[in-house]
């Protein structure tokens, strides 16, 4: 079926002609005429298939259809915007989508404004990472399309800058993968909130039942449209694994990417310590590689990625999942797990970033001994074997400059970091963490060095008076200090124990318990002439 085929509004066929699309794809074709009815779908389909124009192209003519018209209409055009458009739409409607990930944010508001050029329809994306100012300034503008993360929209809906009650189709994308991230209660929370009559649709690649336990729930009944009930990857993706040694995977990486030169390629690892340490081996073996993974801030991720997706030498990307989802890159043509994903979905999205529109990619996967586990998961939700690979020994680079141990601080020149001081690799009790390189313990570090930057004044000048009894100006502070001496208590140290410090002024036991054990009065009850004068025949005595 033909865009064409669909009669939609002119401004939006035009919108589409100019970003060259003909042809509907399979979830397009089944989705978008159930979508222009109004009736809420479960979409299903491979990545790379155009789930996001499936459903932001019906719901724009839905837009398009609901405002007032100007001038005669045909009875064919009434016909449609009678059976196409949104009932009573309003300017302060709009249309909510939710993504897990603020790439998959970005991705789909890229759709919306390609599409939107000729309509003036507009969206904005709303995600964590990144200042409120521009969010909140685009709220109050009004928008057609808000696209959301679940946790900044709940932000700012308790902030009451976002109606809920206004959301006339909400669309959860990528709704598996919200449920894995833990986002199922963030769900059930914005749906307790918008009205129950609004438009229900849900799009993934794998789609499970508590998506749609959830959609039932709230008196959903969607269409169901499954374009790939017998097929989990894509057709044109050709992936293969390799079987080797753990410490064999830095020389079949180097080796693969030698042996296809791939115009750009992404390098997937399961850990976000990992990540700058394979884009270091690659750097120091004269491969340009970005890292991206949650380590970086929003904008440094944004930088990368437009990077990446440029037309340059840095065609290199090395990335955790959070790149697996929602990076629509066409030019995509080899994708390397360095390690595989514990769970199956994540090998299918992974791979599934090369192979794009049509075109053809390769995947392949570095098995070890810790992926034994993970491939036999795989295997069982393909439903078939994958294929294996082997490079010849005249293929494999035998000169090259050995793993890093770990990453030591120096990123490369494209990554212009700003957290540094997270990410020191020259400590080495860094690394004895295990995987993610100890972060809790830096964590409890850095809470302690904070403490004592802040913690009680009247603590230093104690420690410092049990040191040196006797110096001036810290006496006169230690008896001045933030914690003043009662009378009380200099009274009955004066009758009961008015010695005892100046007999044994250095045997109270260890010096954190000084100050604790030691009564403060009797330094109190010295004059400051009583001091100096102690203090000088000490100093030439």
């Amino acid at each position: 079926m033909k865009f064409s085929d669909l009669n939609l509004d002119p401004s939006i066929a035009a919108s589409i002609e100019k970003l060259g699309f003909e042809e509907c794809t399979p979830i397009q074709e089944q989705a978008m005429p159930v979508i222009l009815e109004g009736k809420d779908v479960a979409g299903l389909a491979q990545t790379g298939t155009g789930k996001t124009a499936a459903f932001v192209i019906p719901l724009m003519e839905r837009i398009l259809r609901a405002r007032p018209n100007q001038g005669e209409v045909s009875e064919e055009q009434k016909s449609l915007i009678e059976k196409r458009a949104f009932k009573d739409w309003r300017p302060q409607n709009f249309i909510l989508i939710l993504v897990p990930t603020r790439e998959l944010a970005e991705q789909v508001q890229d759709n919306i404004v390609k599409l939107g050029i000729d309509s003036g329809l507009r969206g904005f994306a709303i995600y964590g990472g990144t200042g409120y100012d521009k969010q909140k300034e685009a709220l109050k503008n009004s928008v057609e399309f808000i696209v959301a993360t679940p946790g900044r929209l709940i932000d700012l809906y308790k902030e009451h800058l976002v109606d809920l009650k206004q959301v006339r189709a909400i669309v959860f994308d990528e709704a598996d993968r919200m449920f894995d991230m833990g986002f199922k209660d963030d769900m059930k929370y914005i749906l307790q909130r918008v009205p129950r009559e609004r438009q229900f649709l849900v799009f993934s690649a794998t789609l499970n039942f508590d998506v749609l336990n959830t959609a039932y729930q709230f008196g959903s009944e969607p269409v169901e449209i499954n374009i790939s009930r017998d097929q989990a990857k894509a057709e044109n993706v050709k992936d293969q694994i390799f079987h080797v040694g753990n410490n064999e995977k830095p020389q079949h990486l180097l080796s693969l990417i030698k042996v296809h030169n791939p115009k750009q390629a992404i390098i997937f690892t399961n850990f976000k310590m990992n990540v700058e340490r394979v884009a270091k081996f690659l750097v120091d073996n004269g491969i340009p590689a970005m890292a991206i993974s949650s380590l970086l801030t929003q904008a440094q991720r944004n930088r990368v990625i437009e990077q990446f997706k440029a037309e340059n030498n840095m065609n290199i990307l090395v990335a955790t999942d959070v790149a697996a989802r929602g990076l629509d890159i066409k030019g995509v043509d080899l994708v390397i797990n360095y390690e595989l994903p514990m769970d199956s979905e994540s090998y299918v999205h992974r791979i599934g970033r090369t192979g794009r529109a049509g075109t053809t990619g390769q995947a392949f996967s570095l098995v070890g001994e810790k992926d034994i586990e993970s491939l036999a998961r795989i295997e069982d939700y393909l439903k078939h074997k994958i294929d294996v690979g082997y490079l010849e020994n005249d293929q494999l680079v035998q000169e090259f400059k050995s793993f890093p141990s770990q990453f030591d601080g120096h990123y490369p020149k494209s990554l212009d970091r700003a957290r540094r001081p997270r990410e020191r690799g020259d400590r080495p009790e860094r690394s004895a963490g295990g995987v993610g390189g100890g972060g809790r313990r830096d964590r409890d570090r850095g809470d302690r060095g904070d403490r004592n930057d802040r913690g009680p004044r009247r603590d230093r000048p104690e420690r410092g008076g049990d040191r040196r009894d006797f110096k001036g100006p810290r006496d006169q502070k230690q008896a001045t200090g933030a914690r003043p001496v009662k009378k009380t208590e200099v009274a009955r140290t004066e009758h009961k124990r008015p010695e005892r410090k100046m007999e044994h002024p250095r045997k109270a036991g260890p010096k954190r318990h000084q100050h604790a054990k030691r009564p403060s009065a009797p330094v109190a009850q010295k004059s400051i002439g009583q001091k100096i004068t102690g203090f000088i025949k000490r100093l030439f005595s």
